[in-house]
C-alpha cells in the first residue's frame, strides 16, 4: 500500500487531492496538513511514502517543509505543487530534496503519472519547467565539478538534467537500458548523489552545459 500525505493551506484543494488519490488502487491518503509545521509533524508521525505539497503555505514555504521532511524521513518522496513556474522556487525545491515539481494546472491523470514516476525512483519535472532548467545551465560558467566523469557519463548526466528516463536516454544514445543504469549508478557514486533530482540540481549548480561546450 502506497501511503500518501497531502499538504495545502486550502481545505477545498486538500479535499480534491484526497478524493483523486484515494481512487487509485493500492494508494491510501494517511495524513493531511495545511501548514509547514503541520506537514513536518504529520510526516514524522505517519512516515508517508509520498508527500504532495503546495509550495506556498500559510506559515511559510513548502520548500522548508520539504527540506525538513526529507532530512528526517529520507525514504519519503516529496512532490511540490505550484501555481507558477518560477526559477528560484524550482531550483530551491530541487536543492531541498524534492523528487518532483509539478504545476497546479496539471490534469488529474498527469498528477497520478507524476506520483507513479517518483515511486519508481525517478525525478519528475513538469515539462513546462524543463526548459528553464536547461536555460539556467546555459547561462552559467564552466565548472570543474565533472572532471571525474567519462565523456559518455557526461552525456548521460546531461540527459538526466533534461528529465529523461533511462529508457529515453538509452534510445537517444543507442545504448541498452542496463548499460544506462550502470552509467547512472557510476555517476551517482562518483558525485555522491542519491537520486535523479539531486543530479539535476548538481548539473544546474555546477554548470554542466557550459562544461560540455567548453565555455
Amino acid at each position: 500500500m502506497v501511503r500518501i500525505m497531502v499538504v495545502d493551506d486550502h481545505e477545498v484543494v486538500r479535499f480534491g487531492l484526497k478524493s483523486l488519490l484515494a481512487r487509485q488502487d493500492g494508494w491510501e491518503v494517511v495524513a493531511e496538513a495545511g501548514s509547514v509545521a503541520g506537514a513536518i509533524e504529520q510526516a514524522a508521525e505517519h512516515n508517508p511514502d509520498i508527500v504532495v505539497m503546495d509550495i506556498r503555505l500559510i506559515d511559510g514555504s513548502g520548500i522548508d517543509a520539504c527540506r525538513a521532511i526529507t532530512k528526517n524521513n529520507p525514504q519519503t518522496k516529496v512532490i511540490m505543487l505550484t501555481s507558477f513556474a518560477e526559477d528560484d522556487l524550482l531550483f530551491n525545491a530541487i536543492s531541498a530534496g524534492a523528487a518532483g515539481y509539478v504545476l497546479k494546472q496539471v490534469g488529474n491523470d498527469d498528477l497520478v503519472r507524476a506520483i507513479e514516476t517518483v515511486l519508481r525512483g525517478d525525478a519528475m519535472l513538469d515539462p513546462s519547467v524543463t526548459g528553464q532548467v536547461l536555460a539556467k545551465i546555459r547561462e552559467t560558467t564552466r565548472s570543474e565539478a565533472f572532471t571525474n566523469l567519462t565523456d559518455q557519463e557526461l552525456r548521460v548526466m546531461a540527459l538526466i538534467a533534461e528529465g529523461k528516463t533511462n529508457k529515453e536516454i538509452a534510445h537517444s544514445l543507442h545504448l541498452g537500458e542496463g548499460t544506462v543504469r550502470n552509467y547512472v549508478s557510476s555517476i551517482f557514486s562518483k558525485l555522491q548523489l542519491s537520486n535523479r533530482a539531486e543530479a539535476t540540481a548538481y548539473a544546474v549548480r555546477h554548470n554542466l552545459s557550459n562544461f560540455l561546450n567548453g565555455g
